[in-house]
């Protein structure tokens, strides 16, 4: 692994350790290959200007260019609980919020920006251990052919050093926050409540999380209960 790290800067959070690189391959790669070495421990961070390696969910492409935040989390985690992305979402609309920019979250945690697409989040297990990867454009948002994307930068003066800062506090906040709170929250920010998606090629009705954090939607007169699948505005 890459030894030339700093913490200079980023905000020491009680018990934390935050661990920062120039450029590698992915912060995600990394964190697991420093559970699989047994060097991991709760609270850490790892913190990159930039990956040649970024993947997001089902293994995509995350392009990684300077200017922009990428980090994974890693904490102790005795069980999976599908209810951490929701909490992560919310961390992440609140964070924005606090430059006085509106997010929305689709589920169940990209965050967009005016309809556009400017963070993404992957969770992994990993041994005892959960990897919560965040990405957020600062500087810079990628072409993407699937959706469109956006930037913070597009509509406050936003560092990333300070941007890290703030999602870390809040992250802390909503990850430890009682669910109910959570999903009031997450309802509140997320886009496409009760319109019609689609899902599994079928039109449904959005109507949200339930107690237990799954998608609920409504096809014809059934209401379904949705884990861990796409849906599509």
């Amino acid at each position: 692994m890459n030894s030339s790290k700093t913490t200079k800067g980023y905000t020491r959070l009680a018990g934390y350790k935050v661990l920062s690189f120039d450029k590698i391959s992915s912060t995600q790669t990394y964190a697991h290959d420093m559970i699989a070495s047994g060097e991991a421990r709760d609270c850490t961070a790892i913190v990159a200007q930039a990956q040649y390696a970024g993947r997001g969910r089902y293994r995509r492409n995350w392009v990684s260019h300077h200017g922009n935040l990428y980090v994974s989390f890693i904490f102790s985690c005795d069980e999976r609980d599908s209810r951490l992305a929701y909490a992560v979402a919310v961390a992440i609309v609140d964070t924005i919020a606090s430059y006085g920019i509106r997010a929305e979250i689709k589920w169940p945690n990209d965050v967009l920006i005016d309809g556009k697409k400017v963070s993404g989040v992957l969770i992994e297990y990993a041994g005892r251990f959960v990897i919560v990867g965040i990405g957020i454009n600062v500087l810079t948002n990628p072409t993407v052919a699937e959706y469109k994307t956006t930037k913070l930068a597009d509509y406050a003066d936003v560092t990333v050093l300070d941007l890290f800062n703030r999602l870390s506090k809040n992250l802390e906040k909503w990850r430890k926050a009682d669910f109910n709170s959570v999903r009031q929250r997450w309802m509140d920010a997320a886009a496409g409540i009760n319109t019609m998606v689609k899902y599994r090629g079928e039109m449904v009705k959005l109507i949200g999380i339930n107690d237990s954090g799954a998608l609920v939607v409504r096809h014809k007169n059934e209401y379904v209960l949705i884990h861990g699948d796409e849906i599509f505005m």
